[in-house]
């Protein structure tokens, strides 16, 4: 007999597969991780420079903040191999604070989001993970799908017509490229390649450089020159706390999907106060913060095949020697280049599946409309983490709305010792939508003076169902007619005493 040994030790279930050590011992992984993080740092540099603009602040800030962040969510992350940095979700909510109030208010509100993030995380924020069901889930995925093609949109509008063969070129070698060889990632020929024939056609087409200036200096120790008091809290602590629920839940989201992809788990409790500590190392060396990115994740982890910390770490060291070191060269990078990553990204991570005629015949209807519901929320809100609360709600409907029919009441008539007898079977879960119709599936009339309600097939959930019992009684009460309840399992029979006739409904 072989014996089967289950680890359920958490230290043991996040290990990393595989690990850093692993990799730095292999040179195969090593190289991996490695081009995987330049990859990365590439397509880092326009995004933090657009998510800058639309915060309202210099394109530095933002290629500060992914540096830091990318960096120190490396060792404090608990999901290896995921990219964090400046993200538009996090620009638009902060946005409002550096247009009012200027650049110190703007660190100070990114300090203290990191501080509520740390805080939410401890009391246990990432366990609510288990409540977004399947189809919010997809839904998330196809509207980042979505999102992350919109983007690119800018970069193909209006501009020189060379563009599009470009783009198309890159298309191609990212297609093609992984059945000839898999060792060098396909994002990064593909880059190389566009920009070299750019240089030597001498084609006029945009470019890095024409995003924005990049920083020609290490980024500094930042003290926003702000009072302490009340009355500031009062100012930034309402964006904070906006910033630190959607960085968080975007960051879940995130780590959620990697684990997906990987099929591997990870700590949800660390990625959650890793991203309030990145925060703040991110306002104090004058950072814009940010979250997980999930365009760069999935360049990392799908398109480039990264697994550990090593490619995070290098994603972030890799765009502060690219944008210090060699800005000159990065600046001449053609956008098409980056564009068709971004396309390729979008495509790979879009779930087809869950769109096809015979995915869609199987599925609930309701499980597609939640699904459509997320997609439409974000793509219009262009905010993730409304759309995950709106799907969530959607789906708490819908499951409401279905468990409530599962509720039965058989009637009886018999005797028993001598007397006639009405026993009724309530059969299913009840709760306050299962339960509020319950007064009318009783003949109070109709029934001899002896009732009997068996419950050994039902489970009381809450106080509204103990209320609609009592009511029941009370009807029979005011009949003449006595009423017995049996069979209540032990849970529901401590409910209901602790609570019977104390609701103010029924007696």
């Amino acid at each position: 007999m072989t014996t089967v040994t289950v680890e359920t030790d958490d230290t043991k279930r996040y290990r990393p597969e595989p690990s850093v050590w692993t990799a730095l011992r292999s040179p195969k992984l090593l190289t991996r991780e490695a081009l995987a993080g330049l990859v990365v740092a590439l397509a880092l540099i326009p995004e933090a420079i657009s998510f800058s603009i639309i915060a309202g602040v210099d394109p530095r800030v933002g290629l500060f903040s992914s540096f830091i962040m990318a960096v120190s969510i490396a060792f404090l992350g608990g999901r290896p191999a995921m990219i964090t940095g400046a993200t538009g979700a996090i620009a638009l909510v902060i946005a409002p604070i550096a247009h009012e109030y200027g650049l110190d208010y703007f660190i100070a509100t990114v300090i203290l989001a990191g501080v509520f993030q740390i805080v939410l995380a401890l009391f246990g924020a990432a366990k609510l993970m288990r409540f977004i069901p399947r189809s919010v889930m997809v839904g998330f995925v196809n509207a980042l799908a979505i999102l992350i093609f919109i983007a690119q949109l800018p970069q193909l509008i209006g501009v020189p017509w060379m563009v599009y063969p470009l783009v198309a070129v890159g298309l191609l070698i990212m297609v093609f490229m992984p059945k000839i060889t898999k060792i060098i990632p396909a994002p990064l020929v593909s880059i190389v390649i566009v920009t070299a024939a750019v240089i030597i056609a001498a084609i006029n087409v945009p470019s890095v450089g024409d995003q924005g200036d990049l920083p020609d200096s290490l980024p500094q120790l930042f003290f926003p020159d702000v009072p302490i008091s009340f009355e500031t809290f009062q100012i930034i602590a309402p964006t904070a706390l906006a910033m630190a629920l959607v960085g968080l839940m975007e960051s879940l989201m995130t780590a959620k999907l990697v684990d997906d992809v990987t099929d591997t788990h990870s700590n949800k409790t660390r990625e959650g106060w890793g991203q309030g500590t990145a925060n703040i190392l991110s306002g104090f060396f004058g950072g814009m913060g940010g979250c997980a990115m999930i365009g760069q994740t999935m360049i990392n982890v799908k398109a480039s095949g990264a697994r550990t910390r090593i490619s995070t770490f290098l994603a972030g060291l890799f765009l502060l020697i690219l944008v210090i070191a060699l800005g000159d060269v990065v600046a001449i990078i053609p956008m098409a280049a980056l564009v068709a990553v971004m396309i390729m990204v979008s495509v790979g991570t879009f779930d087809w599946h869950s769109i096809k005629i015979s995915t869609l015949k199987r599925l609930p209807k309701s499980e597609t409309f939640v699904m459509l519901v997320t997609v439409v929320v974000v793509v219009a809100t262009h905010n993730l983490a409304i759309g995950v609360i709106v799907g969530v709600f959607v789906a708490s409907v819908m499951f409401v709305r279905r468990v409530a029919h599962f509720v039965s009441v058989e009637r009886e008539l018999g005797e028993f010792k001598g007397r006639a007898e009405a026993k009724y079977t309530v059969t299913g879960e009840l709760f306050f939508a299962s339960s509020n119709d319950l007064t009318t599936l009783f003949e109070y009339t109709k029934d001899p003076d002896h009732v009997v309600i068996d419950m050994s097939q039902s489970h009381i959930w809450d106080a509204s169902t103990v209320a609609t019992l009592d009511a029941v009684e009370t009807k029979y009460e005011q009949q003449g007619k006595r009423v017995k309840i049996i069979g209540m399992n032990d849970y529901t029979d401590d409910f209901h005493t602790r609570l019977t006739g104390g609701l103010g409904q029924g007696h």
